[in-house]
C-alpha cells in the first residue's frame, strides 16, 4: 500500500571486470556460503550510447586513497550520512533513532534529537537521510527508517535555534508501506539531479517482491519531495523506477547524471549496478550476471568475502563502495556505464566495516565505519567518520 500526505505536485568491446566476492545480507553471510575468488564478469551498458560513452575520459586504471584525518568517534551503529552546507555533518544512529550533527572541524557532536515511530530491530532502524533541495529555504531533512508496520520516509524541520536534543521537528510521513523484515530493508535515500527524491529498499527476505511491479520491496523508487510517484516514471502512476533487485544499499550519479546503485548478493554475487529506468536486475531468478537478455547485468560483481556492499558515492571519474564484510573500500574506475579497468580495494581490515561514503566535494570523500552493528568485531573499535583523498 501506498499513502502520501501530500500531493503537491557501449565502451565499443566489452570491458574484463574484477573477479571478487559477494555478500548475503548485512554483511553477517547468514544465508550465504563463505567468500572465495571471483570469476571475470563484463557488463552491460544500460541507457548509455557508445558514441558518447567513447568520447568521455576515462580514469587511469589504478587510483589511490589517502586518510586524511579522523573528523570524530565513538559513534553508536552511524548508517546515513548527510553533508550540510556549512561543512558540517549529520549522522543517523540506526539502534538509537537519532541524528546527530557533528562539527567538519572539531569533530564535536551534537545530539539534534531522536527520530519518533523508529522500531529498531536487525537490520531495520534510522537509516539513510538527506537534506531537502530546498534545505536553505526550508531546512528539511528527510529519513528513511524501520516502523512497526513498515519502512517509511518521513521529513523533519531542523531549528537550530533550539535546545540540542530538541531541534528536530515532529516527523512528517511522506511515503510508507515499503515491506520491512529482520533482513533486507533497504534504506538509502539521496535526491538526484532532477531533484527527485530516490530510495533503494530491500524485499525484506520474502524473494517474490522484486519481481512483483506492484509491490514496494526490492525496487529503486523515484518519488516528488511530497512523496508522489515522480513525473516521467517508466510505469506511469508508480513510485518504481526499477525493480528486481534483492537489498540495494548505495545510490550514486556520475558527472553525467546517470545512477549507480549497490545490492547485497545471496549466496555468489555482491552487485554494483547502472541503473536504466524501468530495468529489471533480475532477483530472484539472476543473482550477478545472467545470460537471460530481459535482466540488465551488473558492470562489476563480487563474492561474498570481499564486499557485502553498502553506500556508494562517485569521484574522479570512479564510483566508490564500502564494503561491510569485505572491510574495504572498492574503486571501480568507469567509461560511460561501463567498468574501464579491474575494481581496485583500498584500506582492507584497517578500519573495520565500511557503511556509507559519500562525497565531500573534488576529490574528496566522508567515509563511515560500522563496528558497532552487532557484526562487527571489538578489535576493530567504534565507530568514526574518515576524510579521505582519492584518485
Amino acid at each position: 500500500m501506498i499513502v502520501h500526505r501530500r500531493a503537491v505536485t557501449a565502451v565499443l568491446a566489452a570491458t574484463t571486470l574484477l573477479l571478487t566476492a559477494g555478500c548475503s545480507s548485512d554483511g553477517s553471510g547468514d544465508d550465504s556460503p563463505g567468500g572465495g575468488t571471483g570469476s571475470a564478469s563484463s557488463g552491460t551498458a544500460p541507457g548509455s550510447s557508445p558514441t558518447r560513452q567513447a568520447a568521455e575520459a576515462t580514469p587511469p586504471a589504478k587510483g589511490s586513497v589517502k586518510v586524511l584525518r579522523t573528523v570524530t568517534e565513538g559513534l553508536k551503529t552511524p548508517w546515513g550520512l548527510a553533508p550540510l552546507p556549512d561543512g558540517d555533518l549529520l549522522v543517523s544512529s540506526r539502534d538509537d533513532g537519532t541524528i546527530t550533527r557533528i562539527d567538519g572541524r572539531s569533530g564535536k557532536k551534537t545530539e539534534l534529537g531522536e527520530v519518533s515511530g523508529v522500531s529498531a530491530a536487525g537490520e531495520g532502524g534510522l537509516l539513510g537521510i538527506a537534506l531537502s533541495p530546498d534545505y536553505a529555504s526550508d531546512h528539511m531533512v528527510y529519513a528513511y527508517f524501520t516502523s512497526d508496520s513498515d519502512n517509511r520516509v518521513v521529513r523533519m524541520v531542523y531549528d537550530e535555534r533550539k535546545t540540542p536534543g530538541e531541534q528536530l521537528g515532529a516527523p512528517d510521513t511522506v511515503f510508507k508501506g515499503i515491506p520491512k523484515g529482520f533482513i533486507h530493508n533497504g534504506g538509502r535515500i539521496a535526491f538526484g539531479p532532477d531533484k527527485m527524491l530516490y530510495a533503494g529498499t530491500g524485499e525484506s527476505g520474502d524473494t517474490g517482491l522484486s519481481q512483483d511491479r506492484k509491490s514496494l520491496g526490492g525496487k529503486i523508487l523515484r518519488l516528488t519531495p511530497e512523496g508522489d510517484p515522480a513525473p516521467g516514471n517508466p510505469f506511469p502512476g508508480s513510485p518504481v523506477y526499477s525493480y528486481g533487485h534483492r537489498n540495494v544499499q548505495g545510490l550514486a550519479w556520475d558527472a553525467k547524471q546517470r545512477l549507480f546503485a549497490s545490492e547485497f548478493g545471496q549466496d555468489t554475487w555482491d552487485e554494483l549496478n547502472a541503473i536504466k529506468p524501468g530495468g529489471n536486475y533480475g532477483w530472484p531468478d539472476a543473482e550477478g550476471r545472467s545470460d537471460d537478455k530481459k535482466f540488465q547485468n551488473p558492470i562489476a560483481q563480487w563474492h561474498t568475502d570481499d564486499a557485502s556492499p553498502s553506500g556508494v558515492a562517485y569521484a574522479e571519474g570512479s564510483v566508490w563502495m564500502a564494503g561491510l564484510k569485505g572491510q574495504r573500500l572498492w574503486r571501480i574506475p568507469l567509461n560511460g556505464t561501463q567498468a574501464s579497468a579491474d575494481p581496485q580495494s583500498f584500506l582492507k581490515g584497517e578500519y573495520g566495516r565500511l557503511r556509507t561514503v559519500v562525497s565531500a566535494g573534488g576529490d574528496k570523500l566522508w567515509l563511515v565505519t560500522s563496528n558497532t552493528d552487532g557484526r562487527g568485531s571489538p578489535r576493530d573499535g567504534d565507530d568514526r567518520i574518515l576524510e579521505i583523498q582519492v584518485s
